[in-house]
């Protein structure tokens, strides 16, 4: 499926060459705090194609690093640094987002030129303007402080397309807003998952993150995104907690300890269990740490043991689920992969993923970490960018960057 299909003004509907064209892209990535180094660029090459699709056009970047408050909240001066580094030419780096400075800059700008604004979440108007409030982001400082500098403004921010701020929403009225090749690729692999050929679609959601997965579990069932959800990590064990099952008191314990609604967390899985139970793949045996011992699912787990791994009869039981799928949704390690006595079992899940035969989306920090560690990335029809983003399109949830995106498309379309 296209975005035209989905009604969006894409890049091939324009020529930029000449023009001067503010690009919003999504570059939050992991930094040291302390040394404020930049620890991941999976983002930075994500926007490569977009600019480099820009040639001949005065390109000014605006982007966020984290939110207020926390440790890695900071500039953007190294962001810029590195897209220098990455594209093999300058990025002009300004701290400001808006102001004298900015229009000086820009106005004087040649075309091939790069500028890279401030942090856009250094600025409140970013964060605090409701959603639903067009007059007050038309009118905030940002929006009006920057829309006469550009001729288009470019959307691909993806990781953030569930985020309704000013950026990212604010100019859909003013001028046309436009899909960036990230967020082109993004969506026409996500709505191939949804509404591709095929019955048989299946969920893996496992890992450690076990609110966003029970969330997700919820809406992919009653929604029926997919058919089955396969589970692994501690998203299996809050499932097999609340089927009864003992999962030992140092499982129980982690989940308690990383949930503060952990009781409300157990009670939705009951839930869900009592209405999509047989739509719901729990491991059947496990490898305890640290003895390295297997079990089976409904074995006494000895207080001084961790549930580390899926056994060797939940790798078949799932592998078999995986090959006869037509489309595979993936997030999340089955087990403690980091260590080689507990890998087994995402590396054989991986494998089946990466071998079989389906469309298949894999999203998450751990797991494409885990699946670049394998080698097994260029087997995968669709690695995502988006983290929240991804869950929340797959769930149907509302994308107000999306929104805008069409928005825009019914007034500058024509």
């Amino acid at each position: 499926m296209s975005l035209k299909s989905v009604d969006f003004l894409t890049m091939d509907d324009f020529d930029f060459r000449g023009k001067t064209v503010f690009v919003r892209l999504d570059v939050n990535s992991p930094v040291n705090p302390q040394t404020g180094e930049i620890l991941s660029f999976e983002r930075f090459y994500s926007h490569v194609e977009t600019i480099e699709s820009l040639e001949g056009s005065k390109i000014v970047l605006l982007a966020h690093q984290s939110r207020p408050g926390k440790a890695d909240f900071m500039s953007l001066r190294g962001h810029a640094r590195a897209f220098s580094r990455i594209l093999g030419r300058e990025v002009k780096f300004i701290d400001q987002l808006f102001g004298g400075q900015v229009r000086k800059d820009v106005s004087s700008m040649e075309p091939d030129d790069i500028i890279m604004l401030e942090n856009t979440r250094f600025y409140s108007e970013e964060l605090l303007i409701n959603r639903d409030d067009a007059r007050a982001m038309r009118n905030s400082n940002i929006v009006k402080g920057l829309s006469d500098l550009m001729d288009y403004y470019i959307i691909d921010a993806f990781p953030a397309i569930h985020r309704p701020q000013t950026t990212l929403i604010g100019f859909r009225s003013v001028l046309p807003n436009i899909a960036g090749k990230l967020i082109e690729k993004e969506v026409e692999a996500l709505q191939k998952f949804k509404s591709g050929n095929g019955n048989n679609k299946i969920a893996i959601l496992a890992g450690a993150k076990i609110s966003d997965s029970i969330n997700v579990a919820g809406k992919f069932l009653k929604n029926s995104i997919t058919d089955t959800i396969i589970t692994g990590g501690v998203v299996a064990n809050a499932f097999l907690w609340a089927k009864g099952i003992d999962i030992g008191k140092k499982n129980r314990e982690f989940i308690v300890k990383n949930n503060k609604k952990s009781d409300e967390l157990i009670e939705a899985c009951r839930d869900l269990l009592s209405r999509y139970g047989d739509r719901i793949v729990l491991p059947s045996d496990f490898i305890l740490m640290p003895s390295q011992r297997h079990i089976q699912a409904g074995e006494t787990v000895p207080d001084d043991e961790t549930i580390a791994d899926i056994g060797i009869d939940s790798i078949a039981t799932f592998s078999s689920i995986i090959e006869k799928a037509d489309a595979i949704f993936l997030n999340g390690p089955l087990g403690m992969y980091e260590f080689e006595p507990y890998a087994a079992g995402t590396e054989s899940i991986f494998y089946a993923v990466a071998n079989s035969n389906a469309h298949t989306v894999v999203g998450g920090g751990h797991t494409i970490g885990a699946l670049n560690k394998m080698g097994l990335t260029k087997y995968i029809s669709h690695v995502s960018t988006g983290g929240g983003a991804l869950i929340s399109y797959l769930s149907g949830d509302s994308m107000p960057v999306l929104e805008a995106l069409a928005e825009s498309k019914k007034i500058y379309g024509s």
